[in-house]
């Protein structure tokens, strides 16, 4: 369908608690950076041929010849990582008709800070998602995006949320190292229902083929999903250059609901990241999730077990209109994206920026936290954590520089600005 006109994209700011409001009032007073674990006021950044060559407070700065330094009255942020993202600026990763297309909703992101990109597709048929799969496995070669994310088709029906039920099937393995071997290596997380028939075979061929499994859209148990945990850990024994713990997709959205008598697979989730056995996404953006669960989830899970993530699709970055995810009509009305046709939330609208003020300003994260949630994090998550999503020495010269109410003002990728 054709998409509506674009749109500035000023995703609403929530109240400020007491917290947010001495956040932005910090922001405005020092040039402000998060590195590593710190914030460090009075930051400098340091810049060479596309990768930083120091960072820290500007007064203990060494002798340099750097190409570029760089200073901000706001704050300064490692460039983002998405790792869940549908698409934006008005394209669709599941439904482009080629790489130049696709690059369209990279390009969108990519301005509003995020300099790395998993690039998502949906449930679809095999011929389909080997086609998809092939052209984003041009954009990874030539280092447009990070890695691809295949979200189905081994999921459930019960959950599935904005994904075609036509096309939903059970496990198969072969497919699984199919698409692997068309991804060239770039395949790097898929969503699969731990109950799903011949789940433990598709995790193992995942895992086999350096690929994480992301446990998601499911009907399942709590005793199933922590089944499923405990399996994938023990396939990503193997694991060849990503992280050895499973992802939760979206934790919360496209799984059965918590209830007393049956508390299901979002709290097993959570106790996973709790011992530190899993990395379980949010999609923090006042949409799917309330400021409050946001709060109480970095509140349980162990330090650096949550990222943030955007759940994009085409609309990001537009105005409200009419668009498409796959096989599915979305309308998308007050900026939340629902089927036009059954009213399921069909992924999100904002950029991971967005997210990442919606979980301070709204939800009172902590910064350091929460900036890591949405850049070291995923970083490790892919195995790229010593060249991208920090602002450490020999690392890629991503750099965000956003005013206090976290609106990008510079975006810095390999060093070029965007």
């Amino acid at each position: 369908m054709a998409p509506a006109e674009p749109a500035d994209a000023d995703h609403s700011v929530p109240e400020l608690g007491p917290e947010g409001a001495s956040l932005q009032a910090e922001l405005a007073l020092h040039g402000t950076a998060v590195l590593e674990r710190g914030v460090v006021p009075g930051a400098l950044v340091l810049l060479g041929d596309g990768e930083i060559l120091w960072s820290g407070p500007a007064v203990q700065a060494p002798q340099h010849s750097a190409r570029r330094t760089v200073r901000h009255d706001g704050l300064i942020l490692p460039g983002l990582v998405d790792i869940h993202c549908h698409g934006g600026g008005g394209a669709s990763f599941p439904d482009a008709s080629g790489p130049e297309q696709m690059m369209d909703a990279v390009r969108e992101h990519r301005r509003h800070g995020t300099t790395s990109l998993v690039a998502s597709l949906v449930t679809a048929s095999p011929d389909t998602l080997r086609q998809r799969v092939a052209d984003l496995a041009q954009l990874a070669a030539d280092g447009e995006i990070a890695a691809i994310h295949l979200e189905g088709p081994f999921i459930s029906e019960a959950r599935k949320g904005a994904q075609n039920p036509e096309h939903i099937t059970g496990g198969d393995a072969e497919l699984v190292r199919e698409l692997a071997a068309i991804a060239g290596g770039a395949l790097a997380t898929m969503t699969i229902a731990p109950e799903a028939e011949d789940a433990g075979a598709v995790i193992t061929a995942l895992a086999e083929c350096g690929a994480i499994p992301s446990l998601g859209h499911t009907d399942c148990t709590s005793a199933e999903m922590t089944q499923g945990v405990e399996r994938s850990l023990q396939a990503l024994q193997r694991a060849r250059g990503r992280s050895a713990l499973p992802t939760a997709t979206h934790l919360f959205n496209g799984m059965r609901p918590i209830h007393h008598r049956d508390p299901g697979p979002a709290l097993a989730c959570l106790d996973a990241a709790a011992r530190g056995q899993m990395v379980v996404e949010l999609v923090a953006d006042g949409v799917h999730l309330d400021h409050r669960t946001v709060a109480h989830v970095f509140a349980v899970a162990a330090e650096d077990h949550v990222m943030l993530v955007t759940d994009a699709m085409a609309a990001a970055g537009m105005a409200d209109g009419q668009y498409s995810l796959g096989a599915q009509d979305v309308t998308v009305a007050g900026g939340v994206a629902t089927l036009t046709h059954g009213g399921s939330i069909a992924g999100g609208t904002s950029h991971l920026l967005d997210v990442l003020r919606h979980s301070v300003l709204g939800s009172g994260v902590d910064l350091v936290r929460a900036v890591r949630a949405a850049t070291a994090v995923p970083a490790w998550v892919l195995g790229l954590q010593e060249r991208i999503g920090s602002l450490t020495s020999g690392c890629r010269a991503d750099v965000l520089l956003v005013d206090a109410e976290f609106h990008p003002v510079t975006v810095l990728r390999a060093g070029e600005e965007i």
